[in-house]
């Protein structure tokens, strides 16, 4: 997701072939599927529209106690791993239609 963001931000072509030269150059091995299905689910994303309208949280008034801090934290965990959960089944599903 990274390497798309970055490719987006410097108005490249997201493909597989770029998203994979951005892992190799970092040094993450590549695994094509994944490469694949990013691609698929990104096919008819607005990648500038998704950032604008992505939601912010606000951060704690100074002087909160750390419990409410605490639980949002524990709040953005959650929602992080249930953005990932999102993610991996868009990805499923764009990797579903190459296959018919």
């Amino acid at each position: 997701v990274y390497a798309a963001l970055l490719l987006n931000s410097a108005d490249k072509e997201i493909n597989e072939e770029n998203v994979s030269a951005i892992l190799s150059a970092a040094g993450v091995d590549v695994d094509d599927a994944r490469v694949k299905a990013l691609i698929a689910s990104l096919e008819d994303v607005d990648i500038e529209e998704a950032i604008a309208t992505a939601a912010v949280s606000a951060a704690p008034a100074a002087g909160a106690s750390a419990a409410p801090a605490q639980e949002a934290a524990e709040e953005e965990v959650e929602e992080e791993e249930e953005d990932e959960e999102d993610e991996e089944e868009a990805a499923a599903a764009g990797l579903g239609a190459l296959f018919g």
